[in-house]
């Protein structure tokens, strides 16, 4: 079988390529398995200068989780899926705090778990094909990998706006929100990837390297929004944004937010407003916990059935924002509690 993760070193380079580009990459837990090892061993290796990542095929670097896998797993009533998350999460804590040079290439597609194994780089790079989102409430799920902890840092309201719609945010978006740091043309990314494998020096050389190929994305397409983004976003509640959209002129708008269930949109913005004060790691085992309740509520399963599989319209539970009471969001976090589900085991701070 061809390994789903190559990693190897070049030069003074950690190679580190998401390889199952029929998936468009997307993760499993043997995967996030051989990242982790694969990190662990050149934290330790003195002739690794700097770790890359980068994606198999021409559509991008990692569409996110292997939903079939989880939906299969939750519809099980198994544990697969928890032990996926936990391990996933320290992953992503351990890319954050990673003390080399780590290199994220976000060409193409770059969505949930996508975003996890990148956004937490230490240099992000994005080209003129990248599109990034997270559009877990379409689905029934809630921003998790870190996800909230992100767009919660992103200037005023954009990283509400991106969680509650799904928005997908090309290069200079990104760069915007915070998410990446420089634009790099696709076509150079091989020739980036070959000063890295060359590099003599320390972090700095290594940042130096990469701005040394960076272009000027443009113009940021949400920034321009900002002003309304700011004034409509800033509503308690999501039925209050809703209001705020469609009085200002953003009836479309208004309508994408209400595609996702909505129980997942209530949780996803208390968890976005709330990871405004957390540490990453606080913020991981919240979306664990609320990861955990969304598997094991209807709202999930629905989710990849109509939007994934059968490709209808989902019947959420509850149908209308008006029904998440306070007794069905308690309901629903009761539900994520489970003693067979394994701790999160965060890398050393």
């Amino acid at each position: 079988m061809t390994a789903t993760v190559l990693a190897r070193v070049q030069g003074a380079a950690g190679r580190l390529t998401l390889n199952r580009p029929a998936a468009l990459n997307a993760l499993d837990l043997p995967m996030i398995r051989a990242l982790t090892a694969a990190l662990a061993e050149w934290e330790r290796d003195d002739a690794v200068a700097v770790v890359v990542l980068d994606g198999a095929g021409p559509k991008g670097l990692c569409a996110g989780g292997d939903v079939r896998f989880m939906y299969d797993d939750v519809r099980s009533g198994g544990h697969e899926f928890a032990t996926l998350l936990a391990e996933e999460y320290a992953l992503d804590a351990g890319i954050a705090r990673y003390p080399k040079p780590y290199v994220a290439l976000m060409d193409g597609v770059v969505m949930g778990g996508g975003v996890g194994l990148s956004a937490h780089g230490g240099v992000r790079v994005v080209t003129e094909r990248t599109v990034l989102a997270m559009p877990e409430c379409s689905i029934g799920y809630v921003p998790d990998v870190g996800g909230t902890w992100l767009l919660a840092r992103a200037p005023g309201e954009l990283g509400t706006h991106a969680a509650l719609t799904g928005a997908r945010l090309r290069a200079a978006d990104a760069i915007a929100c915070g998410l990446a740091d420089v634009h790099v043309p696709s076509g150079r990314l091989p020739e980036l990837v070959a000063a890295l494998t060359a590099v003599t020096g320390g972090p700095g050389c290594v940042e130096e390297t990469v701005r040394g190929f960076a272009t000027d994305p443009g113009p940021s397409a949400l920034v321009a929004d900002r002003p309304w983004i700011d004034g409509c976003y800033a509503g308690d509640t999501v039925t209050e944004i809703v209001d705020l959209l469609r009085g200002a002129g953003h009836a479309p708008t208004a309508e994408q937010v209400l595609t996702g269930a909505p129980l997942a949109l209530v949780m996803t913005l208390r968890a976005v407003r709330s990871a405004r004060t957390l540490s990453l790691p606080e913020a991981l085992r919240q979306e664990y916990r609320l990861t955990r309740s969304c598997t094991r509520w209807p709202d999930f399963a629905e989710g990849v059935r109509a939007r994934l599989i059968d490709r209808d319209t989902p019947r959420w539970e509850p149908a209308t924002l008006r029904g998440v009471t306070v007794d069905v969001v308690c309901e629903f976090l009761r539900g994520g509690t489970d003693p067979a589900d394994p701790e999160i085991a965060f890398p050393p701070q």
